[in-house]
Parts: C-alpha cells; sequence; structure tokens
C-alpha cells in the first residue's frame, strides 16, 4: 500500500494561479479605489474655492450705502487659479435681483476636465 500524503505538482500549480488572479483582482482595486479619492479630494477643494468666492461677493455687494455698487461687486476680468482649479466669475451689471455665477473647471485625468457652476440670487434693492 503506497499512503503518501501532500500535494501533486498540478495542485500547487493550481492553487498558485487561482491566488495571482486573486492578488490581481485586489491590486486593480486599490487603483480604482485611488483615482475615486482623489477626484473626490479636488471636487471638495473646488466646491470650498466656489463658496468662498461666492460669499466674498455677496459681501461686496452689501459693503456700500447703496447695495450693489461697490467695484469689488463685479465680473471676473479672466481666469484667476488656485492649484489646478481655474476660476471666473459673472455678475450682471444691473437689476434688482442678479443672478451671481462661480464657474471653477479642473482636470479630471485623460485630457479631461471637468466644470462645477454655483449660481445664486443676490437682492440689489
Amino acid at each position: 500500500m503506497n499512503n503518501r500524503s501532500g500535494f501533486t505538482i498540478v495542485e500547487l500549480l493550481v492553487s498558485v494561479v487561482v491566488l495571482s488572479v486573486g492578488l490581481l483582482a485586489l491590486g486593480a482595486g486599490i487603483g480604482r479605489v485611488t483615482t475615486t479619492l482623489n477626484g473626490s479630494r479636488v471636487s471638495t477643494e473646488s466646491v470650498q474655492l466656489a463658496t468662498r468666492r461666492m460669499d466674498r461677493l455677496r459681501a461686496a455687494s452689501r459693503s456700500t450705502a447703496v447695495p450693489c455698487t461697490s467695484g469689488l461687486f463685479t465680473s471676473s476680468s479672466g481666469l484667476e487659479y488656485d492649484g489646478d482649479i481655474s476660476q471666473s466669475w459673472v455678475v450682471p451689471s444691473s437689476g434688482s435681483l442678479r443672478r451671481v455665477l462661480v464657474i471653477n473647471s479642473y482636470p479630471i485625468g485623460r485630457g479631461r476636465t471637468r466644470t462645477d457652476t454655483l449660481a445664486t440670487t443676490i437682492s440689489c434693492g
């Protein structure tokens, strides 16, 4: 009677292949998670930057005796940059209710760009 215990070479090769496929899948998943987290970080920074600009514009609209006449309550003259985020804003020059826009753009990889727009209405009456 030949009673040997252990693994055959075929069983060992199959287990190595299964383990390798699992590790490759895990590595790909980690890459996706990292990319998603980085995208979320930049998106959060963009929203914070837009909110700060909108707060400054709102404050400028109320900084003079006659609302909305401050020289700071105007549209941007071009793009402003904060890291990879470019920002511009649009302030209508007349009206008792003005729809103000803050537009941010930033790269999201592979040559693509994302644009976020924050809009609010400011009373000038």
